[in-house]
């Protein structure tokens, strides 16, 4: 039992987690009603609502090439299909199964599965994840500038420790930029389209807050969100679900002037437009989890041999 306890403890407690966050943001729908809720979101009009779709397509687009310009400056010759297929199959994952990290590895087993460098593959997905968190941080000192008081107060010493989680995952990760430091051209092509991905979900933001009434700018809310990102990051529950939202909802409403009604929607259409602009992903995943049990099967046989 205590075996079973330690293997599975972090995915219990986050899953406690999640249920724990997804609960509270029930009662604050509850709190708020309903017609509240509703007269939000249809304050949002539907121009806005494909503004923000297409803000999402080129966030998108903007990580595969984020991801593609390590690959080649690595010397891994991925044509633009087949590293798009990949992001997307682990965009998809990392939204729908119970951990951000499975993502990535069906990005390296795909990758793998085409006959590329495993080492290099995996320096350059941990590159990645790297100039994506270093991208969305160069707007977080504006978000604490803001809602320092704020985080202080609701969060207390939880707070501090989520400042710590980004500055370990860079001290962590930091010699994978061995292959690419001779190579600064690559880093700067890879960090454009980090910041080209977190515009656009700045911009998604705030012109759903500016829609519903808000007078706070394009500077506050892009910092507020940067902050409800790295906060995501916390593992208290699977994948963010419900932490994200609350975050950005507290941020919203205490920060940026919303009522909570009009917080929790933006927090809500935000995720909606997150899951949707991953499907295309699962297209793809079938083939690459095909391919992890035949290596795992492969593997087996191996060690049967010897």
């Amino acid at each position: 039992m205590s075996s079973w306890w330690s293997k599975n403890r972090q995915r219990i407690l986050q899953l406690a987690g999640t249920i724990l966050a997804v609960g509270l943001i029930i009662v604050l729908l509850r709190e708020q009603g309903w017609a509240n809720i509703l007269e939000a979101f249809g304050k949002i009009s539907v121009i806005n609502l494909f503004w923000v779709a297409l803000l999402y397509l080129v966030a998108r687009l903007a990580v595969v090439g984020r991801w593609h310009v390590l690959l080649r400056s690595g010397g891994i010759d991925m044509r633009l299909k087949d590293s798009m297929a990949l992001t997307f199959t682990s965009l998809f994952a990392s939204n729908f199964l119970p951990t951000t990290v499975g993502g990535d590895l069906l990005r390296l087993a795909g990758a793998m599965q085409m006959g590329y460098d495993r080492a290099v593959c995996l320096a350059s997905i941990a590159a990645d994840r790297l100039m994506g968190m270093l991208g969305m941080s160069l707007m977080a000192p504006i978000g604490l500038f803001y809602s320092w008081g704020v985080l202080q107060a609701q969060l207390g010493s939880a707070f501090f420790v989520f400042l710590q989680k980004p500055f370990a995952f860079i001290k962590r990760t930091i010699s994978v930029f061995g292959i690419w430091i001779k190579k600064p051209a690559s880093l700067f092509g890879s960090l454009g389209f980090a910041c080209i991905n977190m515009f656009c979900q700045f911009s998604a933001v705030y012109i759903f807050a500016n829609n519903l009434g808000s007078r706070a700018s394009f500077w506050m809310i892009a910092g507020l969100w940067s902050l409800t990102y790295f906060i995501t990051l916390i593992p208290v529950s699977i994948n963010g679900y419900g932490v994200q939202e609350l975050i950005s909802t507290l941020l919203l409403s205490r920060v940026a002037g919303l009522t909570p009604a009009m917080s929790v929607s933006i927090a809500v259409l935000m995720r909606a437009y997150q899951l949707l602009s991953s499907l295309p992903g699962a297209l793809y995943l079938p083939s690459i989890m095909s391919a992890m049990a035949k290596q795992k099967r492969e593997a087996s046989s191996g060690d049967i041999l010897l």
